[in-house]
């Protein structure tokens, strides 16, 4: 899954209907560019391969302030049912990478019960992650592997570790009413 795809639809999701220039700025503002790798050309090539894919709809092309039109997108039915989905599995999964970090500006969408629910599957699957590790570390000698490797497997040791206590932080905020999620009033 694609950390630009996610992020993409997700301010679509949040502004309803933007053209690409306007997600760009949003996701600049959010420096993207730098965690998420999204440059210009990924936007706008997602922008196309979504439409192409039915899950966004080009809206009535706008003057541009000093250059061409500008082309509008929303969300389809199954560009929301595509975020929703797109936006829950990463929020679960361990290895989804980098984006994670494209998951967290989208937690408001997502209901507290339901995110906690989420967050408590995502800590299971990292509790697993962190068990293997710790196995390649203590077994590193018998798998002849150079000694030195074995800072390999501290390092994700600690990536890991690092997951959980955020896991275990965020879920505690969550629990305490921080934030306001999907189904609460302003």
């Amino acid at each position: 899954m694609s950390a630009t795809k996610l992020l993409v639809l997700g301010v679509l999701r949040m502004h309803g209907r933007a053209h690409g220039y306007q997600v760009r700025r949003e996701l600049l503002s959010w420096s993207a560019d730098r965690w998420a790798n999204v440059r210009q050309g990924s936007i706008y090539n997602a922008l196309r391969r979504l439409a192409k894919d039915g899950l966004l709809a080009q809206e009535e092309a706008e003057p541009g302030e000093a250059g061409p039109e500008r082309t509008a997108y929303r969300l389809t039915e199954d560009g929301e049912a595509e975020f929703d989905l797109l936006l829950r599995r990463t929020l679960v999964d361990p290895d989804s990478g980098i984006a994670i970090s494209a998951a967290i500006p989208f937690l408001p969408f997502v209901g507290r019960k339901e995110l906690i629910d989420l967050l408590s599957h995502r800590r299971v699957k990292t509790e697993s992650a962190l068990a293997t590790t710790r196995h390649l570390l203590e077994g590193n000698d018998e798998m002849g592997k150079p000694a030195h490797v074995r800072e390999l497997f501290r390092l994700w040791a600690i990536g890991v570790e690092g997951d959980l206590r955020w896991i275990d932080e965020l879920v505690g905020r969550l629990e305490a009413g921080e934030y306001r999620l999907a189904g609460e009033a302003d």
